[in-house]
C-alpha cells in the first residue's frame, strides 16, 4: 500500500506569497491589473480590483526559483526547467537545457532570457521553444544577479553582478557593448527609471544609485538607513517618486526632484520586502514579502504618504494549533507562532479573517496601526478554546500564551482581541507562573484555566471576574496541569496533571471543599487530554507515547493504543467518535478504530504534524506541520466510496505521502486498490448453541394458523363465484401454490402404462406421502416444504395426517418426531410452536388414546420446556436491562 486508505490529499490553505518577487500584468480584455505571487511549487493570480484569488497554477516538480511575465505568458523556473503558462493554469511551453538552477528570467520581445546560478545565459524562442543563443560569464569575475532591458536600447540588455560591475550586451550580434566599473558592492536590485538612459541600482550596503547609462555617470546617490536594497520601483503617474524595499520590512519613498525621503512606511511587512511594484499610471503600490502577505497601498493623503488599501495575508510563522469552528465545518480557527489568531474558510479565501496579533496594550497598539513594536507583542499562542453558544453576546475564544500567566479573550463576532485578560490576583507579582491549558464551558459563560504550578482557576468570561479555585492553596495537582475539561451540564470539572492523576471536581465547590469527588492514577505522566463533546470518551496522551481512552461515566480505562515512537503532538475524534486520529513527532498520522481497538490506517508525512482536527461534518481532516505556514486539508474517502477498514499489519511498510498543494488534487488511485478482497460471509443456520433462531418468514405465514377458521369465514365471498365462459385456448388449472394443469377430462387415445400404488398409501396427501418416506429422521426437506405452503394448506395437511386408519399412528408419530427435531435444533422457533399448536388442536384426542404417541409426548414436552426456559431467561434479562436504563 502506497497511500492512505481513509485520507486523500485535497488542498492547502493559508499561502499568499514567499521570497520570490511578485509580477504585475495588465490584461486589456479585463481592464484590470493582475498580481502574480509565488507560493512554493505553485503560483497564485490575484485581481487588483477586489484582491480576489482568480486562479492557482498547476503543481511544479519542485520549488519555483524565479518568476516573471509579459502580456501573454507567465514564466516560471523550477530547478533546471522553465515553463510558460497561459491564463495562469495552462502550460504552453517548456524550455529545457540548463545544467544548473535558473534564478533570473527576462522576457525580451519574442525571446526569453534565462540565467542560471553558474551565470550561463540562454536565449529561447518563446513560440518554437528553440535555443537561439547562449553564452556564459565567469562567476569569479562577473556573477549575474539581475538584468534589465533599458528603454529604447534596441536588442540590448544590462547585466548586474555580485562584484558590483554592470555590462551592456547586444544580444542580436552577441557582443559586449560596454562595461560599467561599478561600486565594488553586490548589485541586489536593478530597475529602469521613467527617464530615458537612467537606471536605478540598488546595492547591498543600502545605497541607491541613479546612473546615466549613456554617459556612464551617476546622477545622484541616496542611502537607505535600513540596509540592503532588495527591490526598487518607480511611480509613473507624473509624480517623481521612487520606492525601495529593505530586509527589515520597511518601504522608503524618495522624492527624486528634491533628492530626499518623501515618506516611509514603517514595518510595512514583518519580513523582507522582496516584491515591490507601482501599478502603471496609478497611485497604487503592491508589495509582497516572505511573511506570507500581499498588500496594496494607495497614495491619496495630503502629505503624499501611503495608506493600506487592501491586504491578503496569512500566518507569517508556522501555526501551532488548529480547530474547526462551528458546526458547519466551513471555518478553521488557527493560532500561530506570530501571536496571531485567524479564521480560514474552506469554501472561499474571500472569507478569511484575521483577529490581529495579541498585544499587552491593545489601545496603544491600535494607535500605532501597522507597526506593533516587539515590547507590545505577546508571546505565541500555545492553546485556545472556543464555543459558539454566546458568540453574539460576548467574547467566546480564550487563549494561553507561552510563558505567560495571562489568558487572553477574543471575539469571533467582532473579529478582534477582547477587552479582558484573565489573571488571578494572587499570581500578579509572580512571573514564574504560566497558564498551561484552558477550557471554555459548553454554555459559553465560564473559563477553567490550569497552571504550571498545579493550580486550577475558574473565571466568568463575560465580566472577567474570578469565580472559583479547585484544590488546596498549593493547587489541585503536584506539578503542571496538563489538561482541563468540563462536562456539558457544568456539573463536573476534570483535571489532568503531570503527576499522572486525573481528578474529578464539583463545578461549584463549597467553602473548605478541597478534595476531589474521585481520582484516577495512570502509569505514566500525562502530556495532554482531548475530549469529544457528544460522548463520554476522553483521550489522554502519556509520556511513554501511548494514548488511553477513559470513559467518564464509569471512570475507567476502556482502550489503550500503542504504536507511536515519538512524542505525541495532537489527537482528535471523528464526528461520531468511532475513530481516534493521532499525530506524533515520528511524522506519522494514525487512525484507530475505537470499537475494535485496532489501527485501521497509517501514513507518513515529510514534516511532523503539530496539530490536527476533524471537521464536524466528517468531510475533512485539517493538519498543520513543522516549518510549514499552511493549513492542509485531507478528504475523508469513506464518505463517497467503499473502503475496507481492516486492521493494519504491523509488518507492512508505512506509506509516505507528500503534503497537499494549493491546487485541488485529483486522485490517481484506483478505487479497486482500496477494496481489499473479503471472503463472502455466509450466515450459519445457528450462530451459537445457546441462542434460539427465528425463521424470518412473514407473520401472515404462521400467526393465523390457530385462527384459520375465523379467517376463512371473514374471507368467505358473499356470492358464489360465477363460472367463466370457456375459452378453448386456456388450459384448466388445479388450485394450488404451484402451477398445475387439470387434464382429467381429456381423453387419452394412447394406452398408458398402469401406475401401481400401494393400497396403504392410496388415501394419503402428497405431504403425508413425503413425510412417510423420510428416513433417519432427516426432516430438512419436509420443513422446507411446509415453509412454502400457505396457512390454509398447512392446516389441511396437518388435519389429513389421520385420514387413513392404517397409517395414521405412523404419520402422527413421524410428525411429532419432526417437531422434536425442530425444537432440539432451536431453529424456526415460531414455526415449530405454531405447527405444534395446530397439531395438538386436531389430534390431541388421538394422542391420548394411542399409547405409543402418548409415551413420545413426554419426550416432546421435555424438549419444549428446556427451550422455553432458555428463551424466558433471555427475555427477562433484556427487559430488566431496559427498565434499568429507563430509570437512569
Amino acid at each position: 500500500m502506497v497511500h492512505s486508505k481513509i485520507f486523500l490529499k485535497n488542498r492547502a490553505l493559508g499561502y499568499v506569497s514567499n521570497h520570490i518577487p511578485l509580477v504585475t500584468r495588465y490584461i486589456q480584455r479585463r481592464k484590470e491589473n493582475l498580481i502574480v505571487t509565488c507560493v512554493g511549487n505553485t503560483f497564485h493570480t490575484y485581481g487588483c480590483s477586489h484582491f480576489t484569488l482568480l486562479s492557482v497554477s498547476g503543481t511544479h516538480p519542485g520549488e519555483i526559483t524565479c518568476l516573471t511575465g509579459d502580456t501573454y505568458h507567465i514564466y516560471t523556473a523550477c530547478g533546471k526547467e522553465i515553463y510558460a503558462w497561459r491564463r495562469g493554469t495552462e502550460i504552453k511551453h517548456t524550455y529545457r537545457g540548463h545544467e544548473f538552477t535558473v534564478h533570473v528570467l527576462l522576457p525580451f520581445g519574442p525571446h526569453l532570457i534565462s540565467v542560471d546560478e553558474n551565470s550561463n545565459v540562454k536565449i529561447w524562442d518563446i513560440k518554437t521553444e528553440e535555443l537561439t543563443t547562449e553564452f556564459s560569464f565567469n562567476n569569479k569575475h562577473f556573477k549575474v544577479t539581475t538584468l534589465i532591458h533599458p528603454n529604447t536600447y534596441m536588442n540590448k540588455v544590462l547585466f548586474g553582478s555580485e562584484q558590483g560591475q554592470l555590462q551592456l550586451w547586444n544580444l542580436k550580434v552577441l557582443k559586449l557593448i560596454y562595461t560599467f566599473k561599478g561600486w565594488n558592492t553586490p548589485i541586489t536590485a536593478l530597475e529602469q527609471a521613467p527617464a530615458i538612459d537612467v537606471a536605478a541600482i540598488g546595492l547591498s550596503d543600502g545605497r541607491i544609485i541613479l546612473h546615466n547609462l549613456k554617459f556612464d555617470e551617476s546622477i545622484f546617490e541616496l542611502v537607505q538607513d535600513w540596509g540592503c536594497v532588495i527591490s526598487i520601483t518607480f511611480r509613473t503617474d507624473e509624480y517623481p517618486i521612487m520606492a525601495t524595499g529593505s530586509l527589515n520590512g520597511h518601504i522608503v519613498l524618495w522624492n527624486l526632484e528634491q533628492r530626499k525621503v518623501e515618506s516611509q512606511i514603517h514595518k510595512a511587512h514583518f519580513g523582507a520586502v522582496t516584491g515591490l511594484k507601482y501599478l502603471p499610471n496609478e497611485p497604487l503600490l503592491v508589495s509582497s514579502s516572505p511573511d506570507n502577505s500581499l498588500k496594496l497601498w494607495i497614495f491619496d493623503l495630503a502629505d503624499g504618504a501611503g495608506r493600506l488599501l487592501r491586504v491578503r495575508e496569512a500566518h507569517s510563522e508556522p501555526p501551532t494549533i488548529i480547530r474547526f469552528y462551528g458546526n458547519e465545518g466551513d471555518n478553521i480557527l488557527t493560532a500561530g507562532s506570530d501571536s496571531s489568531l485567524r479564521i480560514f474558510s474552506t469554501v472561499t479565501e474571500i472569507l478569511n479573517k484575521s483577529f490581529g496579533k495579541a498585544t499587552f496594550n491593545r489601545r496603544a497598539a491600535k494607535k500605532r496601526r501597522r507597526a506593533i513594536e516587539d515590547p507590545l507583542l505577546m508571546p505565541p499562542i500555545t492553546g485556545f478554546a472556543a464555543e459558539i453558544t454566546r458568540e453574539k453576546e460576548w467574547d467566546n475564544i480564550v487563549a494561553t500564551h507561552a510563558g505567560l500567566c495571562t489568558v487572553t479573550t477574543w471575539s469571533f463576532n467582532k473579529s478582534k482581541m477582547g477587552e479582558y485578560k484573565l489573571l488571578p490576583e494572587k499570581f500578579k507579582n509572580n512571573r514564574n507562573i504560566a497558564a498551561s491549558c484552558v477550557c471554555l464551558t459548553k454554555c459559553g459563560n465560564f473559563v477553567v484555566i490550569g497552571y504550571n504550578i498545579g493550580c486550577v482557576e475558574r473565571f466568568n468570561i463575560q465580566s472577567g471576574i474570578h469565580r472559583a479555585s479547585y484544590g488546596t492553596e498549593k493547587g489541585a495537582h503536584q506539578g503542571t496541569v496538563k489538561g482541563v475539561m468540563v462536562d456539558p451540564l457544568n456539573q463536573i470539572v476534570i483535571t489532568a496533571g503531570r503527576d499522572a492523576y486525573i481528578k474529578f471536581w464539583t463545578f461549584k465547590p463549597k467553602k473548605g471543599d478541597t478534595e476531589p469527588l474521585a481520582k484516577m492514577v495512570l502509569d505514566e505522566p500525562i502530556e495532554w487530554l482531548r475530549y469529544h463533546n457528544e460522548s463520554s470518551l476522553v483521550a489522554v496522551a502519556l509520556e511513554d507515547f501511548t494514548i488511553v481512552l477513559i470513559d467518564l461515566d464509569t471512570r475507567k480505562i476502556v482502550r489503550c493504543f500503542e504504536g507511536h515512537e515519538a512524542q505525541l503532538t495532537d489527537a482528535c475524534f471523528n464526528p461520531d467518535s468511532r475513530w481516534l486520529v493521532t499525530a506524533s513527532m515520528d511524522c506519522t498520522i494514525r487512525t484507530w478504530d475505537i470499537l475494535s481497538s485496532n489501527l485501521i490506517d497509517i501514513f507518513q508525512v515529510p514534516e511532523a504534524c503539530t496539530s490536527l482536527h476533524f471537521s464536524p461534518t466528517g468531510e475533512f481532516l485539517a493538519t498543520t506541520h513543522v516549518c510549514n505556514l499552511g493549513i492542509y486539508l485531507w478528504s475523508n474517502r469513506t464518505l463517497y466510496s467503499h473502503v475496507s477498514l481492516k486492521a493494519v499489519n504491523k509488518h507492512d511498510p508505512i506509506p509516505m505521502i507528500d503534503l497537499p498543494t494549493s491546487v485541488i488534487e485529483i486522485s490517481d488511485i484506483n478505487e479497486d486498490e482500496l477494496i481489499e478482497p473479503e471472503p463472502e460471509y455466509i450466515s450459519p443456520e445457528q450462530l451459537q448453541d445457546g441462542l434460539i433462531t427465528m425463521s424470518g418468514l412473514a407473520h401472515s405465514r404462521w400467526q393465523n394458523l390457530l385462527n384459520i377458521d375465523i379467517v376463512r369465514k371473514k374471507n368467505k365471498p358473499k356470492e358464489a363465484p360465477k363460472a367463466l365462459e370457456s375459452a378453448p385456448f386456456f388450459l384448466p388449472t388445479i388450485p394450488s401454490l404451484e402451477l398445475k394443469f387439470d387434464f382429467s377430462d381429456e381423453k387419452n387415445t394412447e394406452d398408458p402404462k398402469k401406475l401401481v400404488i400401494h393400497p396403504d398409501i392410496q388415501n394419503l396427501s402428497l405431504f403425508g406421502k413425503f413425510l412417510l418416506s423420510v428416513e433417519d429422521n432427516k426432516f430438512e426437506e419436509v420443513i422446507e416444504k411446509l415453509k412454502h405452503m400457505s396457512p390454509s394448506s398447512i392446516d389441511f395437511e396437518i388435519q389429513s395426517l389421520s385420514a387413513d386408519e392404517k397409517t395414521s399412528s405412523t404419520l402422527l408419530l413421524r410428525f411429532m418426531k419432526m417437531m422434536y427435531y425442530m425444537i432440539e435444533k432451536k431453529t424456526d422457533f415460531e414455526l415449530s410452536q405454531a405447527y405444534l399448536a395446530v397439531f395438538l388442536k386436531w389430534h390431541g384426542t388421538t394422542i391420548i388414546e394411542t399409547e405409543s404417541l402418548r409415551n413420545y409426548l413426554e419426550t416432546l414436552q421435555e424438549a419444549q420446556s428446556k427451550v422455553w426456559f432458555l428463551l424466558r431467561d433471555k427475555l427477562f434479562y433484556n427487559i430488566s436491562v431496559v427498565q434499568a436504563l429507563k430509570k437512569m
